[in-house]
């Protein structure tokens, strides 16, 4: 199959938890690795979302690594960190919550959601 190795962009949200119950699917049907990745903007209380992360994980009984990166705000972006990832990392698929932490219920997809989608050359599953 395709996806072997897979992407999991997560910051806590709602949306990024639908994200990770469908990757947890993925690795039990078809036993991808997962990879959560978690960019740390410093607005993220780390040790939640790790639980979080980790309680979903250990309740679906699947293993997942858990990598974070620190974000400079002043040089970087949330979306250029998960496209280094995507592309360095050498992974088959991204699946990503239309819109994160994002306030406003209008917004159909995120900025972070829709630069990954549009700069990496691999497949992105948008989860809504």
């Amino acid at each position: 199959y395709f996806f072997r190795r897979i992407l999991l962009p997560f910051d806590g949200s709602a949306a990024s938890t639908r994200a990770l119950k469908i990757a947890l699917d993925f690795a039990k049907r078809y036993g991808s690795k997962i990879t959560a990745f978690i960019v740390n903007d410093s607005s993220l209380s780390i040790n939640e979302v790790r639980k979080k992360l980790e309680g979903e994980a250990s309740g679906a009984g699947i293993d997942m690594d858990i990598k974070i990166v620190d974000l400079d705000r002043n040089s970087q972006s949330t979306a250029t960190k998960i496209i280094e990832e995507a592309i360095e990392g050498n992974y088959d698929l991204i699946i990503i919550a239309a819109r994160g932490r994002t306030v406003s219920e209008e917004i159909v997809i995120g900025s972070t959601a829709l630069s990954i989608i549009v700069n990496v050359p691999i497949s992105v599953l948008l989860v809504r």
